[in-house]
């Protein structure tokens, strides 16, 4: 093999990595992956796709070895290949936040008309938790939260809230979370709790990117 054949060869290799990630809807189901496996039904669903073209995403995905597929009777069970998916989703999201500023911008905008702008940081959340002076809700899907949550969270899903408002304290700061900067599920359900009066902020960070700053994870 030649110089020339080994980088041709070599750079291919990195280009059909990037062209899997080169889709809208494949980075969201590899963002939904990140929070733990799912079955193609439950993917189309929550990508707002129908099962053929839900498929054949993970398809390419798989094809590519950036997720896996495992039988469970009739349902096929996706997961993300490794953990350095995750981390190079993670990082994809800060290379577009800091080359694209229409990316900061619809965040803003999204955020301020939900009236849920301003976060709690991570190691301020961990402290207050430690204190005992906020209550964590998880407004992921149960199973979510059954894969991995942040240690003192509630599972309370974000179609489930308006039924449980009740049993949240109306004189404690309320921390809503869900899958990071670019899930809707906490900003969604901070808006809820303001209308009814419950003093509420957001953690803009997700299971994984908590992870990743040596904090801990309740299974």
């Amino acid at each position: 093999m030649t110089g020339r054949e080994f980088k041709d060869l070599t750079f291919q290799q990195f280009a059909n990595i990037a062209t899997a990630f080169a889709s809208p809807k494949r980075l969201e189901l590899i963002d939904i992956l990140s929070q733990g496996e799912r079955d193609v039904d439950t993917l189309s669903v929550e990508t707002n796709m129908n099962f053929a073209n839900t498929s054949r995403h993970l398809q390419i995905l798989k094809s590519s070895k950036i997720v896996t597929s495992r039988k469970d009777g009739v349902r096929v069970i996706y997961n993300l290949a490794n953990d350095e998916v995750v981390k190079c989703w993670k990082n994809l999201q800060t290379l577009a936040e800091k080359s694209a500023s229409e990316i900061r911008e619809t965040a803003r905008l999204f955020f301020e008309e939900k009236s849920a702008l301003v976060p709690i940081s991570s190691s301020e959340l961990w402290d207050k938790l430690n204190k005992d002076e906020v209550i964590l809700i998880d407004v992921r899907p149960k199973e979510e939260f059954l894969t991995g949550h942040i240690p003192g969270a509630v599972s309370i899903p974000l179609k489930e809230l308006k039924e449980k408002l009740n049993e949240l304290p109306s004189n404690k700061e309320i921390v809503a979370y869900c899958r990071g900067p670019y899930c809707v599920l906490a900003a969604e359900a901070a808006k809820i709790l303001s209308k009814k009066g419950f003093n509420v902020v957001i953690l803009k960070d997700d299971v994984n990117s908590w992870k990743a700053k040596g904090l801990p994870i309740q299974n």
